[in-house]
């Protein structure tokens, strides 16, 4: 039988939420509700005082992880190329802002970091200044234990120059410390409903991001050893537990098959409205045990 996933929650599922009627304590308590072992966040929204939280912050962070059994995952952070216009950010600079995120990932604890840089194009292809900052810093995160973990969100697909490059740049490299990251709304193949904002018409990037790229699930069995880290987008989970946008009966087989074992971070990305994310987290729990249950039990039959 392969080996089993691990189940996190990242608290960016409870955006809505968070800072409203939800403390960093709740999203601990919620999170730990689900029978997740691991808890994935974002840096600039959920470390207080970030990039340098204070002692007692500090105190409090590592009381709640003890408190709820929880292993803290990836950090979520950004290299904002784009944050001056008309001033393209530095390799030195980038690569300044990627050591001040796998420092404060240390510090809280995190085996893992996703560095969101600014991207050159509507299919996300990320400014050239990536694999020389990220190049500069691979021996503290080295020595951190720390990997590296760029997304590979919707519109980009797993078959695109982008991916193309951050596997030549592991292979080059030889590094443990660089990998990929996998964003499972690349697998939409439904569109979304109920969509808050503007519904952008025809084939453009825009409106994949909401009728889905229906990327195969198929085709992660060809970079399945390049990943590190899956980031479990959905976007909604009806009363039966079926998800309405993405094939997970068909992504948890081909994740088993590729001998996947990490983990399974949900990031609830549906209607933004308080309370849901919470249910909605729960269900999907549920449903990707499931599957994962039922496909291990055919495999013991057959």
């Amino acid at each position: 039988m392969a080996g089993q996933f691990k189940y996190g929650v990242s608290l960016y599922s409870y955006t809505e939420d968070f800072g409203s009627i939800m403390t960093l304590e709740d999203g601990f308590d919620h999170a730990a509700d689900t029978g997740a072992t691991g808890i994935e966040i974002l840096g600039e929204t959920h470390v207080e005082c970030y990039p340098e939280p204070s002692k007692d912050w500090l105190d409090k962070w590592f009381g709640l992880l003890d408190r709820h059994q929880l292993e803290p995952t990836n950090m979520c952070s950004w290299v904002d190329t784009k944050l001056r216009l008309g001033c393209q950010l530095t390799v030195a600079e980038g690569a300044a802002e990627l050591e001040r995120d796998l420092r404060l990932a240390h510090r809280l604890g995190f085996k893992s970091i996703r560095p969101k840089f600014g991207v050159i194009d509507a299919q996300l292809t990320p400014d050239p200044i990536w694999s020389g900052a990220v190049e500069r810093v691979l021996d503290l995160a080295n020595k951190f234990d720390i990997v590296i973990c760029p997304e590979i969100h919707s519109p980009t697909p797993i078959k695109h120059p982008a991916v193309d490059g951050y596997i030549d740049f592991i292979e080059r490299t030889g590094t443990p410390n660089f990998r990929l990251l996998i964003d499972t709304g690349i697998f939409q193949n439904r569109p979304l409903k109920g969509w808050q904002h503007e519904v952008p018409e025809g084939d453009s990037d825009h409106a994949k991001l909401i009728n889905g790229i229906a990327v195969d699930p198929e085709e992660f069995l060809d970079i399945a050893k390049y990943v590190a880290f899956i980031q479990a987008k959905f976007h909604y989970i009806n009363d039966d537990l079926q998800c309405e946008n993405i094939p997970w009966d068909k992504v948890i087989p081909v994740l088993k098959r590729a001998g996947y074992e990490g983990y399974l971070s949900s990031e609830y990305e549906g209607a933004r409205e308080p309370w849901v994310a919470i249910d909605q987290v729960r269900r999907q729990h549920v449903m990707m045990r499931q599957l994962e249950a039922q496909y291990d039990a055919a495999q013991a039959g057959a």
